[in-house]
């Protein structure tokens, strides 16, 4: 049996009928409590997959991560757009005495396949990997993963650098291997990143305007599965978007697009080192959605909403000041 990672069990309380428990962690640096979360159904489902995380919400039975950006419920303990959460999984759990759990046959996570699915998360194909090393087969109590961080980004900064909240839902169904039948354990859990009380500055959260559009507005709307990620890019315009790559596939390339080649149009056209011109750049063109035919193609993002306007004007004030990969130009912050 492997021992649960990462947690010191100090005490245990059971806060719900449906599986709950609670333990305290004690560190060098701070105490924090660990819940041990069941399905929400009876015991006997419950027990087939458990969550271990320090959920917040609501208040009376806590199964939910909710946290703002910085404060102490994050565990990067800094103010970055971004609230990390750290979750590991257990099998066959034993944490509750009325558990009678027969025993694992599959424990499947949602949007764990880079198939195309556009929810396709690379944290939740990561927990799906360490699920998959657990020891279904021998039916082995309390079996669990190691911890792994799960990262929710606020959304924003937008116009006035304004923000709201992110959040990122992680759904678990877990299916028995009981020889009479079958039961199913479904796990839900919410996790919500609010914006710092501190404020919402793009200059605090990027080290540069390209790198505010890379991990903005490429990284959650464009280099994702099924569109410009490595998986899937030859079918979308051969551009791939993802980080380290999308620079040189962007500026002063020429696209695939027939229409737009014989426009004279780039993917991104950089005049000088210092100017460009988003009226020929396609990459402007397809996130304004203002495209002359459908020759040219579609408005991106594809299979997502149109960009926040604010979003789209610092694309153009970036390209106008010609595209640099370092610094803070007008109109960007």
């Amino acid at each position: 049996m492997r021992p649960v990672p990462a947690i010191i069990l100090t005490g245990w309380l059971l806060l719900a009928a449906s599986g709950a428990q609670a333990q305290t962690t004690t560190t060098s640096s701070s105490t924090s409590t660990t819940i041990i979360i069941g399905g929400g159904g009876g015991a006997r489902t419950d027990c087939l997959l458990v969550l271990g995380m320090a959920p917040t919400i609501p208040a009376s039975r806590p199964r939910h991560y909710r946290c703002a950006d910085g404060e102490a419920c994050d565990a990067d303990g800094i103010v970055n757009g971004v609230c990390q959460f750290s979750i590991n999984a257990c099998s066959n759990s034993t944490f509750d005495s009325r558990c009678t759990s027969p025993g694992v046959a599959s424990s499947t996570v949602d949007h764990a396949l880079d198939n195309g699915d556009p929810d396709f998360d690379t944290e939740f194909q990561a927990l799906q990997n360490v699920i998959n090393t657990l020891d279904f087969d021998s039916d082995t109590p309390d079996d669990c993963s190691t911890d792994l961080d799960f990262h929710v980004a606020v959304e924003g900064p937008f116009a006035a650098n304004a923000c709201k909240r992110g959040k990122k839902i992680l759904r678990i169904t877990t299916v028995s291997d009981f020889v009479g039948g079958t039961v199913t354990d479904r796990d839900r859990v919410r996790m919500i990143c609010d914006p710092s009380p501190s404020g919402c500055d793009p200059q605090v959260f990027y080290a540069s305007a390209f790198d505010r559009i890379q991990r903005q507005i490429f990284n959650q709307s464009c280099a994702v599965s099924g569109c410009h990620d490595s998986q899937t890019y030859q079918s979308s315009g051969n551009l791939l978007l993802e980080q380290g790559s999308s620079y040189v596939n962007l500026v002063n390339v020429t696209p695939d697009n027939d229409a737009a080649e014989a426009a004279g149009w780039l993917r991104l056209n950089q005049t000088s080192p210092t100017t460009g011109d988003p009226a020929t750049s396609l990459l402007f063109r397809k996130v304004s959605h203002d495209l002359p035919s459908t020759d040219y193609g579609l408005g991106m993002p594809r299979l997502r909403p149109k960009l926040d306007q604010s979003l789209i004007d610092v694309i153009e004030a970036w390209i106008i000041a010609g595209a640099p990969q370092t610094g803070w130009p007008a109109g960007t912050f």
